[in-house]
């Protein structure tokens, strides 16, 4: 089979939705995933049904792509959920269900594509930061330390993997208007984009156009790069 095969997390709807149908244009086969079931129908596309932090589920994603499709070329870690609340007013189930599915999903999932990838000694693996945490959102305790954490996963997997020929990077957006920002306040929103060096929101496109960059063949020499959208150091 010539068309790479790329796995996406959190497929449904938003982000996750988009980026699988731009990599069918582009001709990949597409795995996609997500706790409930997708009405994305195309050549090429297969939909499972998991949570992201449940090993055994995951594991059985990646048995069905070993046996199906026979490889891995990418893999994009965008399933993601936050919570915005004042640290005093913040439950220890929402510290759980974030950290369960931003890092706990991102490792489980980069591990067993680790182990596929190595076989070919190729392989490229995409995670998503945020914004929020350079700078340090109020009420993004929690979110912005998952995220956090998957940056310093991505640099220490880099390294762990840059002998089997995988790379791993990840990028940082801005808010996009997903369900992941529908119950911040407009105030709050207002002042994040405020602090950005472009002041607007980001949009799918924004997102993919880095994320082609870190899948090209060509940039087999980055690895361990975070990239911060809209001017945010």
């Amino acid at each position: 089979m010539d068309r790479p095969v790329t796995l996406v997390t959190g497929t449904r709807k938003g982000l996750g939705r988009y980026l699988a149908e731009r990599y069918l244009a582009q001709g990949h086969v597409v795995v996609g995933c997500s706790r409930d079931a997708s009405d994305l129908a195309a050549d090429g596309y297969h939909h499972l049904l998991a949570d992201v932090a449940d090993e055994r589920a995951v594991k059985a994603i990646f048995a069905f792509i070993r046996k199906d499709l026979g490889r891995l070329d990418n893999l994009i870690n965008n399933a993601g959920i936050a919570s915005m609340n004042h640290t005093l007013l913040t439950p220890l189930a929402t510290v759980d269900r974030i950290f369960d599915t931003n890092v706990k999903g991102t490792f489980l999932f980069a591990r067993e594509a680790a182990r596929l990838m190595q076989k070919r000694k190729y392989g490229r693996i995409v995670n998503m930061t945020t914004v929020a945490t350079p700078l340090m959102l109020e009420g993004e305790a929690i979110y912005a330390a998952s995220k956090a954490a998957v940056l310093n996963l991505t640099q220490v997997l880099a390294r762990e993997l840059a002998p089997f020929g995988i790379t791993v990077n990840a990028v940082g957006p801005t808010p996009v208007k997903t369900d992941l920002i529908r119950s911040v306040p407009k105030e709050k929103l207002d002042a994040l984009l405020a602090r950005q060096a472009i002041p607007r929101f980001g949009e799918p496109e924004d997102v993919a156009n880095v994320i082609d960059f870190f899948l090209r063949k060509e940039s087999d020499f980055v690895t361990a790069q975070n990239i911060y959208l809209g001017g945010v150091a």
